[in-house]
């Protein structure tokens, strides 16, 4: 099993990073709330890491600390019906705190915002995971990728802002006209000069 990968970001969206390690590019899905956290391309990084194998495809999912990266594993592991893809679009849809907050307090119409996730389904979290949360009492989001070489985020042209936040919601389930809407909404409430991150946590409201 792959816990954590170590190395240099070639290249990133708001929803994958591209981490050359040992002369290998590996592709690395995240959620939103790593992707703000990543620094400039070219420079280092570590991510904790879940594998996910299946006899038609494998899959690496890459988070910020180990916390991030054990809720995702108990998510998709405990909850029927949530699947990687889904517990991205959560933790892209809440920061981990937020997340353990909203169980902890049985707050369904909170988590059913997310896309892929209903009422039904965002009560199946609450009533698996309820009573497994005391490994992350004390999580704060005062941990930004333990490892990172700190440097600025990786920059994209402004014209590009707006695309790459519209591709990132169809990626977390969102239809196009409904993502195109939603990304529309917060370029006017931002401005034309919003980061792609800041565009996808408006549009995700």
């Amino acid at each position: 099993m792959i816990v954590s990968i170590e190395g240099i970001l070639e290249r990133a969206t708001p929803i994958t990073a591209i981490i050359n390690a040992g002369g290998l590019g590996y592709l690395v899905n995240i959620p939103v709330s790593t992707a703000s956290k990543l620094p400039a391309n070219g420079e280092k990084v570590k991510l904790h890491t879940h594998a996910v194998y299946r006899e038609d495809s494998q899959a690496l999912y890459g988070f910020a600390n180990e916390e991030e990266r054990n809720f995702f594993q108990l998510l998709i592991e405990k909850v029927s019906g949530v699947g990687p893809k889904v517990g991205i679009s959560m933790m892209s849809k809440l920061e981990l705190p937020s997340l353990i907050s909203a169980i902890s307090n049985e707050d369904a119409v909170l988590l059913a915002k997310t896309p892929g996730i209903g009422k039904k389904t965002a009560e199946r979290v609450i009533i698996e995971l309820k009573d497994k949360l005391s490994a992350f009492a004390r999580t704060a989001d005062t941990n930004p990728l333990q490892g990172m070489v700190s440097g600025s985020p990786a920059a994209s042209s402004e014209g590009s802002h707006k695309d790459d936040a519209i591709l990132a919601l169809l990626a977390l389930g969102y239809k196009q006209t409904d993502a195109s809407k939603a990304v529309g909404k917060a370029v006017d409430a931002l401005g034309p000069n919003a980061s792609t991150e800041a565009l996808i946590k408006a549009a995700l409201g």
